[in-house]
């Protein structure tokens, strides 16, 4: 993957933890739950379709930006924080090469393979 677009996912990694510290949340809370969105991952017990259209939604960017603006125009805390959190955790995943899935499997991305048989 390019060094340009991993530099900026994790350019906007950091502003996501920058803007809960500035919405006044404690700097713990951002990594306690950098991980949930991982969760969709649950979907691959079913099956690979599943797996695949479940974590696509949740890690998808455009989702966690709509979530986010709706949390600041209904002035909701909880949602500005999720749409914060889903976007760090999607910055996070393509800055470490993981992207989109495809119905293939895990390993096929929008970014590339992933995993050992890419190597």
């Amino acid at each position: 993957m390019n060094t340009l677009i991993k530099l900026e996912e994790a350019g906007k990694f950091i502003g996501c933890y920058m803007a809960t510290l500035y919405l006044g949340y404690s700097w713990w809370l951002f990594p306690a739950l950098l991980f949930l969105p991982d969760l969709s991952m649950l979907g691959y017990v079913i099956n690979q379709k599943v797996g695949a259209v479940t974590y696509n939604i949740v890690h998808h960017q455009g989702l966690a930006l709509v979530i986010l603006f709706a949390g600041i125009i209904f002035k909701l805390d909880w949602m500005v924080l999720t749409g914060i959190i889903l976007f760090a955790h999607s910055s996070m995943d393509r800055m470490l090469g993981y992207g989109l899935k495809y119905f293939s499997g895990f390993q096929d991305t929008h970014l590339g393979k992933i995993g050992k048989k890419s190597a």
